[in-house]
């Protein structure tokens, strides 16, 4: 009888054997692709910087010698670093593109992560804190200062190096490097008008509010004929109600994240437009939200003349503007991709399944659902947020409307899944713990405010959605859809147990900004909640295991008060 597949080795002499188990071992080393490892030195590095720039100041180091010379001039290279290495990786890859495509297909396979240079890396960096103690806090100077500062400088650059190296073998690097050709000369423009940015920004603040000072003032009076002006002091108003248009809310950090916002959609997007006609959106989305910026200010001013002022100065001051910016966001890349002037190709109709539905929109809708109820409550909100059931309301209906779609999906869980949910549940209070003091949000004095009935639904409502609707919306977000549709665009042709550590770690990151000052907790979480939900491909799994965490911390919550962790 012939030998099965499975018994083939059995037929191989030893020496095919050792080889064999050879080329089985090497398997195994940790070799990811290019993006995986791009991903991983971005964050690596974002991470340190961080760290580093929090930490250290530079305003502690004396001025003289070396040690002053970093002091005047290290905060602008490190902005010209920082902005240098970003915009050479970008060129770089739009003009090496091809040559990338075959090191990722070939030659990154053949070289597995530099375990040794990576522990390099954090023995300099232990080393690199080390002497940023003695220097940023002893106010030494002198001979022997600088020349704690030069091996401080070259522990710099060798924990820069390092990374890069266990990362990208040296001979690729180097091959990486001259493959851009001459895009380094843009990307130091680039890095040269980043560190005169900071100039740049000062003088065109005193225009930038005068602008919108008069935007404003125009626009209240269409609605009244009591305005109140004193552009001396950018003050501006009614006789009841006026506030001082400070340069933050000039609407010049809006048109900032608008230009970031719009560069970064068209990297992604870059087959699809036409070039240099597409950059003209760029303008176009910022001049948009500059003046709704201006149309945001008139409707406080409008508010807290009605008799608001606390719904004026709190919750739609704060939320008006990402209102503003999520409107113009959504509709610029909604509608520029049906402007034949700027568009590479015609319109292409979005991805449907059999039933003719948009898959995506039942991964994401309850989300966003969540999103524009939380922005509508907290703009509503004089501190506290009253209106929080409308979260629950708004997810819950879209979660039964996308029910039949729900159907398919694997909602059974295993054991495993309440362990991680108590896991994080013990992580997430330990970083509270770390993190120290809390501020106020308002909560225990509203409920205060509240008749016991009120209390009493609002706490409910408060409770059932960390416990149902949240945990399904953000699983079905983050886990069930961003980790594929990062790997692929049509994300339900791959498995539900499919993954890179790119989309992974991205995923899990962007779930943790989601969370604002508790990022770090949520991160964790999220890989936490990736790991069960990978495992066996399973939502149900995620779902559980979300739904535990947020049902210990409402039962912490409410039976300790502690507010803050809500």
């Amino acid at each position: 009888m012939a030998p099965s597949p499975l018994d083939e080795s059995a037929c191989q002499p030893p020496s095919a054997l050792l080889k064999l188990e050879s080329a089985r071992f090497g398997s195994l080393r940790f070799s990811p692709g290019l993006p995986q490892r791009a991903g991983f030195l971005a964050l690596l590095f974002a991470a340190e910087l961080l760290a580093v720039t929090t930490w250290l100041d530079t305003a502690n180091l004396s001025r003289a010698g070396l040690i002053g010379l970093i002091g005047d001039y290290g905060a602008s290279v490190l902005r010209f670093l920082v902005t240098f290495a970003a915009i050479l990786t970008t060129l770089g890859y739009i003009k090496a593109k091809s040559a990338l495509r075959r090191i990722s297909n070939r030659e990154l396979h053949e070289h597995p992560i530099g375990w040794t240079f990576l522990a390099g890396h954090f023995g300099v960096m232990a080393g690199f804190v080390a002497l940023s103690a003695r220097l940023f806090w002893s106010n030494s100077y002198g001979f022997r200062a600088d020349c704690m500062a030069a091996i401080w400088l070259a522990a710099g650059i060798l924990g820069i190096a390092l990374p890069v190296f266990a990362v990208f073998p040296p001979k690729l690097c180097f091959r990486l490097v001259s493959s851009t050709g001459y895009v380094w000369v843009p990307s130091a423009i680039a890095g040269i008008l980043a560190c005169l940015a900071g100039n740049f920004a000062n003088i065109l603040w005193k225009p930038a509010v005068a602008v919108t000072f008069r935007l404003v003032k125009g626009l209240l009076s269409l609605c009244t004929s009591h305005v109140i002006a004193y552009p001396a002091t950018a003050r501006i108003g009614t006789s009841t109600f006026s506030v001082r248009i400070s340069p933050q809310c000039s609407g010049f950090e809006g048109a900032g994240l608008m230009l970031v916002f719009g560069m970064v959609w068209l990297w992604l997007f870059r087959r699809d437009f036409r070039f240099p006609q597409a950059l003209l959106l760029l303008p176009a989305g910022v001049t948009i939200l500059w003046l709704l910026n201006a149309v945001r200010i008139a409707v406080l001013i409008l508010i807290g003349n009605a008799g608001a002022p606390g719904v004026a100065l709190g919750g739609f001051h704060s939320q008006a503007g990402w209102m503003a910016f999520n409107v113009v966001a959504l509709s610029l890349s909604l509608a520029a991709p049906h402007v034949p002037w700027v568009t590479r190709r015609a319109p292409r109709p979005q991805s449907t399944d059999a039933s003719g539905e948009n898959p995506t929109a039942a991964y994401l809708i309850p989300f966003l659902m969540i999103l524009a109820a939380a922005m509508i409550s907290r703009a509503t909100a004089a501190g506290f947020e009253w209106l929080y059931p409308l979260r629950f309301f708004a997810a819950g209906a879209a979660l039964w409307f996308f029910r039949r779609k729900y159907a398919g999906l694997h909602w059974g869980f295993g054991w495993l899944a309440p362990a991680i949910g108590v896991v994080v549940f013990v992580m997430w209070l330990a970083l509270d713990r770390a993190a120290g003091a809390h501020p106020d949000n308002g909560i225990a004095s509203g409920l205060a405010g509240l008749s016991p009935f009120g209390r009493t639904i609002w706490l409910v409502f408060r409770t059932l959605a960390a416990v149902i609707t949240v945990p399904i919306a953000e699983e079905l977000a983050f886990r069930g859809f961003l980790i594929r549709r990062l790997i692929r665009s049509d994300f339900e042709s791959l498995s539900s147990r499919r993954f890179t550590v790119f989309a992974v770690v991205v995923s899990s990151v962007a779930f943790g900004l989601l969370h604002g000052g508790q990022w770090l907790a949520a991160t964790g979480a999220g890989l936490l909640y990736a790991t069960v939900f990978l495992r066996r491909g399973r939502i149900g799994d995620a779902v559980i295991a979300h739904a535990t965490t947020n049902a210990l911390i409402a039962a912490v919550v409410l039976t300790r008060g502690q507010w803050y962790l809500w």
